[in-house]
């Protein structure tokens, strides 16, 4: 695999909108190539080069190619935006849409991200070591389609609104998880390790949400249905089982109605 290292050199002072920075853009470049591909700090356009110095060749294709970002890129927005392979290691803390829309490949950040990390996920994987900010795998504000396949696993606490409107795949919170996690979803599968908050499960049609921890306020419109036994992320333990959101339709399977779960350690 061929390596591209990006180091900071410029830090913007504006927000910087950096959709570029992807294995499927730098396949087939050289370095004094990927330095001219244009990035955007507000209305201005400028190039990659402008805040960083360019190491390293990129493969041929995007799945042997693999992105090391370093420096202080707490304003760097589009980290891996709709990539579908290879492998993207930030070494610092990384802003909003991280991996936004992403279909395959890897995303590592080595410290905390913004808001909408992985929003409109199809496939891939993303790893955060810190924390996650708010709608993380969730929908873009006025869609109805969150993230639908891949994993995203936090190592920290993640904020509200995870997994709003999440059709499918996986998120893993090692941590806590604010407010509002899994609303209006329809499939996929959200785990918390560690507690949750109030309006988990808000409006959900369909999917799972496992919490390992406390729940402050349990949604009215979950009904407890039994206890039962199951292996989560390698760790065998007994659940509460809850079906809802109640208040919600839902649809029918061989004449059963199919409810979203809510699972609560015991």
């Amino acid at each position: 695999m061929d390596t591209v290292t990006l180091t900071l050199k410029t830090p913007p002072t504006l927000y910087l909108e950096a959709d570029n920075i992807s294995p499927d853009v730098f396949a087939g470049k050289k370095a004094s190539e990927i330095a001219e591909l244009h990035v955007f700090e507000g209305r201005e356009q400028f190039q990659l080069g402008k805040y960083f110095d360019v190491a390293g060749s990129a493969a041929t294709t995007a799945a042997d190619t693999r992105i090391v970002v370093k420096g202080d890129t707490t304003r760097v927005k589009y980290i891996g935006m709709k990539m579908s392979a290879g492998e993207i290691l930030v070494e610092g803390d990384a802003d909003m849409y991280t991996g936004a829309w992403m279909q395959g490949g890897s995303i590592r950040v080595n410290g905390n991200v913004d808001a909408f990390t992985g929003i409109g996920m199809t496939g891939g994987e993303i790893t955060i070591k810190g924390n996650a900010g708010n709608y993380l795998g969730a929908a873009y504000r006025g869609d109805w389609r969150g993230m639908q396949g891949g994993t995203i696993r936090v190592l920290g606490n993640a904020g509200s609104d995870t997994g709003y409107f999440m059709n499918g795949g996986e998120i893993i919170i090692e941590g806590d998880a604010d407010v509002h996690v899994g609303t209006h979803a329809e499939g996929g599968r959200i785990i918390i390790k560690g507690n949750g908050k109030s309006k988990i499960g808000g409006q959900m049609v369909q999917g799972e949400i496992i919490v390992f921890g406390t729940i402050d306020v349990m949604m009215p419109g979950f009904k407890y249905v039994e206890d039962v036994e199951m292996e989560v992320d390698g760790t065998n333990a007994n659940f509460a089982l809850y079906h809802g959101d109640l208040g919600e339709r839902h649809p029918k399977k061989k004449g059963q109605i199919v409810y979203g779960k809510l699972y609560q350690k015991i």
